[in-house]
This record gives structure tokens, C-alpha cells and sequence, in this order.
């Protein structure tokens, strides 16, 4: 699938999908970059009453068209809020359950969801230093997980190299065996694909394809074998108001390049 095909970029393609996945009334903790963006575009489209949080203790702001803040402590992430707490407190509300989906990004995810912002390679001598987690372990531990991330080898690995964010660890029951009741991995948003997980073994499916790609080439942009059924649908494509408002929103391109 070629940008020429879609008439968008790659990155608003992830970002017009990943939107399509949050729902009008929801309570969402977005994570910096397209989540941040996604959550954004869908409240502004089809989900007015989306309440979205971020982790340096915002409720329910509403950003600014052409002001992107570049981390979600930044004062850009402030404009219209409903309430302005602590890092402590917002971190609460998800385990006093107010929270609906988590929605983040990562360097690596593996076939069983656990996301790893940690490092890459070895904890003694990692190759590359990642931020870490903030609350993305919190997050990942206690809501319904949506995950944005092009789809690449490297970034679809068969096992991290750290678990930063757990998803259903080791598969099975492994991830309620933990003590991990609530939540669990739902979505994995690509621009390839939009990805779910198998009920019984916790391992990643196609759900449905993008116009344009084929279920081989999903498989041999991963490093891992996918569950590929019978059944896998096709997304549509985004339409003329979804890119217009994104790129209100995004006008210098900061996240959607």
C-alpha cells in the first residue's frame, strides 16, 4: 500500500485508525505522541464526551489545533481542563477503576502484548536507553490496552527484552495467575493492520487488514507467527473530514510526518 493509494502518510494512517478505536463516553490515559494526537482527533470527531487523562495529573483537556504539547507534563496539556492533580492522584483513578482504555505506544511488543520502553539488548549493557516506564506499567496493569506502533521486526519481537508493560505475559492464564485481574491487552494499532488477541491462549491475531495489504505481508513484517484466520476483515480507508481535522490539529506535522 503506497501513500499515494491511501493520500496520507503513514503516520496519519496509524493515527486515524488508533481514533476509530476509542468510543464517545470512554475514559482514556493517553501517552505522549499518537495516542496523544488519536485521543485528540476522536473527541473532536465522534466521540465529544471522550474524557482523556494524562499522566501529569490532567482531566479532561482539550488541545489546542497547531499547539501539540511534546510530553504530557508539558503546560500545552492544560488548556481547558476539568481538573488539575497530582501524578499520585491521577495514577489513583486507575486503580479505583474510573479508567476505561489505556492508550500508549512502545519500542518493542511482543506475542503476547508486553511492551518494553525500557531498553533494548541487555540490562548490564543495553544497546539503547529508552525512557522508561512512568505509569506506563500502572496503565498496562489495570485497563484495557490500546497500542499504536508501526509494524516492523524490530519492534514485533518475539519476546522483549524487558517488560516495561504487561500484557498477557507469558499467555494462558499467566497474566491472572499474576494477581492481574482487570484489564489486559485489546487493540494493537498499526499501518499495516489492526491486531487483537486470541481469548484462550492470549496470543496476537490479525483482526483486520488495511486496503491495500495483504495478510503475508503483515506476517513478514513481524517477528513472530500471527493467529491469521478465515475471518479477518478490511479497515476503511481514512475519509476527507478524518484527514482535514487531523491535520488541523497537526499542521506542522509534529507527530503525523
Amino acid at each position: 500500500m503506497t501513500t499515494e493509494t491511501r493520500n496520507c502518510t503513514a503516520s496519519e494512517l496509524l493515527c486515524v485508525m488508533s481514533a476509530r478505536a476509542l468510543e464517545d463516553g470512554q475514559v482514556v490515559f493517553a501517552g505522549v505522541g499518537i495516542p496523544l494526537l488519536a485521543a485528540t482527533l476522536a473527541q473532536r470527531l465522534h466521540a465529544p464526551g471522550l474524557t482523556i487523562l494524562f499522566e501529569g495529573g490532567t482531566i479532561g483537556p482539550h488541545v489546542v489545533p497547531g499547539e501539540l504539547p511534546p510530553t504530557t507534563n508539558e503546560q500545552r496539556c492544560t488548556r481547558k481542563a476539568n481538573m488539575l492533580v497530582s501524578i499520585t492522584e491521577v495514577l489513583l483513578l486507575l486503580q479505583r477503576g474510573y479508567v476505561d482504555v489505556g492508550f500508549m505506544g512502545g519500542a518493542q511488543i511482543d506475542q503476547f502484548g508486553n511492551l518494553n520502553s525500557s531498553f533494548i539488548g541487555s540490562a548490564d549493557e543495553p544497546a539503547v536507553r529508552l525512557p522508561g516506564t512512568g505509569g506506563g506499567n500502572d496503565i498496562a496493569s489495570l485497563t484495557k490496552m490500546i497500542v499504536a506502533m508501526p509494524q516492523e521486526k524490530r519492534r514485533f519481537v518475539e519476546n522483549v527484552d524487558f517488560v516495561t508493560s504487561p500484557g498477557y505475559l507469558k499467555g494462558g492464564t499467566t497474566r491472572k495467575d499474576s494477581g492481574l485481574v482487570a484489564g489486559g491487552m485489546h487493540r494493537v494499532v498499526t499501518d499495516l493492520a489492526v491486531l487483537s488477541f486470541d481469548e484462550e491462549t492470549g496470543r496476537m491475531k490479525v483482526l483486520d487488514l488495511h486496503p491495500g495489504v495483504t495478510a503475508d505481508q503483515v506476517q513478514e513484517n513481524t517477528g513472530f507467527e500471527l493467529i491469521i484466520g478465515p475471518d479477518v476483515g478490511v479497515t476503511e480507508l481514512p475519509n476527507d473530514e478524518e484527514l482535514a481535522a487531523l491535520r488541523h490539529l497537526d499542521p506542522d506535522k509534529v507527530y503525523t510526518a
